[in-house]
């Protein structure tokens, strides 16, 4: 066993060295290795030949050698290959090798030894010889010499003809009429030549052919060489058949006189002792092995030696495709050309060639053309690449995942093309004609061709779409961005699933349809807080649905517009505890800080602002202001906080203004009392009453009206004037309001007291008789304002 190669590659002979009998069938067998993959590509063999020795520093394959032409043949397998050479003859002794080429860069592969070929031919050889003392012969020990015979083997003696014995040696008294062949037991097809042991002038028949095909309906010519011993003179020569169940007992019958060759058998003399035996018409039943024999008066050749095997075959010829570096070669073929061939006949698209008349086609080879050749009127058929090959679809209807697809691709081309399966430009390394799709999926999908290919050229397919109908999978949810969402951005979410036919979408929103239909993007062009939540799709055909994961939606935004709480909510005591809350909407949340109005300094930076002892120099204007990543917010209401016992003066300043006026109304009545008494008494009953504030107000301009909310307390006290006073007097008391800030002017009075004063007109007298009209009445209107703290 002989292995060569590295790095995986390699080529392993069966022997390193064969020898073989001349006449015989040799096999020389190899297997070989190679990377499965290189760069991640797979490895394939494309060729595999046999060549004795390079030629221009290219390796020539044996079925284009004019001396193996007929003789060869190639039987290869799977990493294996075997040559076959049958009719051995001296000339085939040489180095035979192996090449693999591949579809990789620089994927040819050979080795540098091979397996030597030695063809050798038996000889009877004399190890040992002395004369007769009396008669003229030699006694001598024979050996049956060949470099190729197996060790212990046996051999088969014949002299004259005749079968004498088997052994390893053979030793006997040998005359000069006397001849010797010799063969290797169970290769007797194969003897050696015969030979004179004593003297040059024995008898002795030498086949020119061992072996002999011919095409049936053909001739041929069998012949042989014999020579006589002096003495003897042929009386009766002829040609013999070996049938396969001939006997030795027999004796031999003359072709020429056997009725099923008298007719198309002939035999023809040669110079010198030559015989050939012509047979014409040749039928398959004149395949046997024909032997010649001769007799004369004291002397008959033996019929046991082998002859000349005549094989009569169907004609065949073929153009065989070689692949060389520069192309393909056409060679005229058939395991069946008789010796000496040499006239050949071309023809190209059905027009003959005529300087062609080689074995080998030696011209351009045109892609597109038809080639085919003849010998002796026997014509193959014309080789041609491939055509477009036609691929077809097992199935007609609907393909549903699961099913079984069969896939077929067939190609008119001459040497049979070999297929390969693509699936858009992506090989499937199927080399087979059918590609079966035996549990079709959704990612088998897809358009589909083949090539077809041979020596001669290569040819591709139309595609075919495969299209795998079943209902959504693998539905998903995404966002068009990894970024935070913030509002007024542009977002899409994307539904993906894969579905044949294409699904239909439908948008939900926490359980809520938002949209139905072909669109899988579901598009915010300015994307607000209130699209803030969850979201998720729903994928449908025909076949079945499937909803997707959910996705939560962030949106970031800045705060939106703060609202303050206070809290108590009630009256605010002086020494009391004091909750000021800002709240915003915003994402991410808000962090806060307190102000005071006309203060830069923050207060507080929590969200509730607590004031403990509430005092009076904590009245004023409060904001807050909400800020988060995204921006900024200011609260636009404020509160302002007056202490408790601010209402308590008010109230004090109320019973002053009172008591000032009480008095100054005794005082009046006492200096008018004599006028009330006699004036006033007897006309009480037609005096004109007036109160001011209670019938007649609206009298009053507007400007000194007071508001109508501060009308909810009235006190009134009526007082007469002489008839002299002509004016309404008001007294205003208020007290001195506290500073307030430019946000908050507006204020309440708690309430308001009113004091009339009239003139009673019932005395008569001239001095102090009061007017009856209504311009006799004076009202004295007494104003008290009473502040309200706002809590708001």
């Amino acid at each position: 066993m002989v292995v060569n190669g590295q790095n995986g590659w390699g080529v392993t002979y069966t022997s390193p060295h064969i020898c073989a009998l001349k006449g015989s069938t040799v096999d020389i067998s190899c297997t070989y290795t190679y990377p499965t993959r290189i760069n991640g590509h797979v490895t394939t063999v494309e060729k595999t030949f046999w060549f004795i020795e390079l030629q221009d520093k290219e390796a020539v394959d044996l079925r284009a050698d004019a001396e193996l032409a007929g003789r060869v043949q190639y039987l290869c397998g799977r990493n294996s290959c075997t040559l076959q050479i049958t009719d051995l003859r001296n000339s085939d002794s040489a180095v035979y090798k192996f090449m693999f080429i591949t579809n990789q860069q620089d994927g040819n592969y050979t080795d540098q030894l091979g397996v030597i070929l030695s063809v050798k031919d038996l000889q009877v050889q004399t190890s040992e010889s002395s004369l007769c003392k009396i008669d003229p012969c030699t006694w001598s020990e024979l050996t049956c010499h060949g470099s190729c015979q197996p060790l212990y083997a046996s051999y088969i003696w014949y002299m004259n003809g005749k079968k004498i014995r088997e052994e390893a040696f053979y030793s006997d008294y040998f005359y000069s009429k006397d001849s010797v062949a010799c063969a290797v037991g169970g290769y007797e097809t194969f003897s050696s030549p015969s030979v004179c042991i004593y003297g040059n002038s024995c008898n002795k028949v030498v086949y020119t052919e061992r072996s002999i095909c011919a095409f049936r309906g053909s001739s041929v010519d069998i012949s042989c060489t014999f020579s006589q011993y002096v003495q003897y003179w042929a009386e009766e020569k002829f040609w013999f058949r070996v049938a396969p169940q001939w006997q030795r007992s027999k004796s031999p019958l003359d072709l020429r006189k056997d009725s099923q060759y008298a007719q198309h058998t002939h035999l023809l003399e040669k110079d010198r002792g030559g015989s050939i035996l012509r047979i014409s018409d040749l039928k398959d039943t004149d395949s046997a092995e024909y032997r010649f024999t001769f007799k004369a008066s004291r002397f008959e050749w033996g019929i046991d030696l082998p002859g000349t095997t005549l094989t009569v075959t169907v004609p065949h010829i073929q153009v065989q495709v070689i692949w060389s570096s520069t192309g393909p070669k056409l060679i005229c073929h058939s395991n069946c050309f008789p010796p000496g061939h040499s006239t050949f006949v071309w023809y190209k698209n059905e027009t003959r060639i005529q300087e062609e008349t080689f074995y080998s086609y030696r011209k351009h080879i045109d892609p597109a053309g038809h080639y085919s050749c003849a010998y002796k009127g026997h014509r193959s058929l014309p080789v041609y690449a491939p055509k477009v090959p036609l691929v077809l679809m097992s199935s007609s209807g609907e393909i549903m995942r699961g099913s079984s697809v069969t896939l077929t691709c067939s190609s008119d081309a001459n040497p049979a093309a070999t297929y390969t399966w693509y699936k858009e430009n992506q090989t499937l390394l199927h080399k087979e004609t059918q590609l079966i799709l035996s549990s079709i999926q959704s990612s088998d999908s897809g358009e589909y061709y083949c090539t077809a290919e041979n020596e001669l050229g290569q040819m591709a397919s139309k595609y075919i779409f495969v299209n795998v109908k079943y209902g959504p999978e693998i539905s998903s949810l995404s966002v068009s961005t990894s970024a935070k969402i913030v509002e007024g951005s542009s977002v899409n979410l994307t539904c993906s699933s894969d579905a044949n036919p294409a699904a239909t979408y439908t948008w939900f929103k926490e359980n809520q349809t938002l949209l139905q239909g072909r669109e899988h993007i579901y598009h915010f062009t300015s994307i607000s807080s209130e699209d803030r939540g969850t979201y998720y799709c729903k994928s449908e055909n025909l076949y079945g649905e499937i909803n997707s994961t959910s996705l939560f939606l962030d949106v970031q935004y800045a705060p939106k517009l703060p609202s303050v709480s206070v809290s108590p909510s009630g009256e605010i005591v002086e020494g009391s505890l004091v909750n000021l809350t800002c709240s915003s909407d915003a994402n991410p949340a808000a962090t806060y800080t307190w102000y005071k109005e006309d203060e830069d300094s923050p207060l507080h930076s929590e969200q509730t602002f607590t004031i403990t002892d509430f005092k009076a120099e904590h009245s004023g204007n409060y904001y807050c202001e909400a800020q988060n990543a995204r921006g900024r917010h200011n609260s636009t209401s404020h509160s302002t906080f007056v202490a408790g016992s601010g209402k308590s003066a008010a109230f004090g300043s109320v019973i002053s203004v009172l008591l000032a006026v009480t008095l100054i109304t005794v005082l009046l009545w006492i200096r008018r009392n004599k006028c009330f008494a006699q004036q006033c008494e007897g006309e009480e009953r037609h005096a004109n009453r007036a109160l001011l504030p209670s019938g007649q107000l609206n009298d009053v301009p507007s400007a000194e009206r007071p508001p109508t909310e501060q009308q909810e307390e009235l006190h009134y006290s009526s007082i007469c004037f002489s008839q002299t006073h002509t004016d309404v007097l008001y007294s205003n008391i208020r007290r001195v309001q506290p500073q307030r800030h430019a946000e908050e002017d507006e204020e309440e009075e708690d309430a308001v007291e009113y004091t009339d004063i009239k003139v009673d007109s019932s005395s008569r007298s001239s001095g102090t008789r009061c007017h009856e009209n209504a311009q006799d009445v004076f009202a004295l209107h007494s104003t008290v304002n009473k502040n309200y703290v706002n809590t708001t």
